[in-house]
């Protein structure tokens, strides 16, 4: 599943990982399948993040050695990219259109927020991501097909996709680190204490009046709303 350029790099063969999903030829004959390794994988990811998966502690949590466990997962880099495709099944692909293209682009966004919520190892993830399983492929076309009402051409419904992804992957990530923050009442009031200092040393009247506006209730969905629509609204289709 794994192949090796010119250079001598290796990186993940997707043609081997996903038309041909049978065993890397590395190690031993396992007793459980590829999903089992990956179900556990994310299982382990969910609990504890993305650092705590390696190859020995999944092995362990489906009770195999580790040299069994390459038979379908040669390495961490393909894991990740059976982890991604997993979870990214539990996106919906065939709920109807309402028929404006802006909404249904908006309920893909919702979609995408809420699996990366229920797994906050997924932003990071997707930057390492180097190729597209099934299910990925399988949201990719229910966003091309929300996208068909436009007069976009192939490439920049493709571009619109991945620039949707990276936002909310983006916010998610800064949602969740924002979330832990909280949980520390003296960081959220030292770093309220800091930026009204500098508000008010006279260099930054912009910043001074952004701050001294009403602010707006906590409330991540209404915000990540708003920046979403921001966003679609703002996109160019001519």
């Amino acid at each position: 599943m794994t192949r090796r350029d010119g250079t001598g790099a290796t990186g993940v063969d997707p043609q081997q990982l996903w038309l041909s999903p049978g065993q890397s030829g590395r190690g031993r004959k396992p007793s459980f399948s590829r999903e089992e390794i990956t179900a556990a994988a994310v299982a382990l990811a969910d609990a504890e993040g993305l650092e705590a998966v390696t190859m020995r502690r999944v092995a362990s949590r489906v009770g195999a050695g580790v040299m069994s466990l390459y038979s379908y997962a040669p390495d961490k880099e393909t894991l990740l990219e059976l982890m991604v495709d997993r979870v990214s099944g539990e996106l919906p692909t065939a709920d109807p259109f309402t028929g404006d293209w802006r909404t249904d682009l908006k309920a893909i966004g919702h979609h995408q927020r809420a699996l990366m919520l229920r797994h906050p190892w997924l932003p990071a993830a997707l930057h390492a991501r180097r190729t597209l399983g099934p299910h990925t492929l399988a949201f990719l076309e229910r966003a091309l097909a929300a996208l068909r009402p436009t007069r976009l051409d192939g490439a920049a419904k493709l571009e619109v996709f991945a620039q949707l992804t990276g936002f909310v992957a983006a916010h998610v990530a800064h949602e969740i680190a924002q979330a832990t923050a909280a949980q520390s009442p003296d960081r959220a009031a030292a770093e309220a204490r800091y930026l009204a200092a500098v508000a008010a040393d006279g260099h930054h009247p912009e910043l001074a009046e952004a701050l001294s506006a009403p602010g707006r209730p906590l409330n991540p969905e209404a915000t990540f709303t708003r920046f979403l629509n921001r966003l679609i609204d703002g996109l160019d289709t001519d």
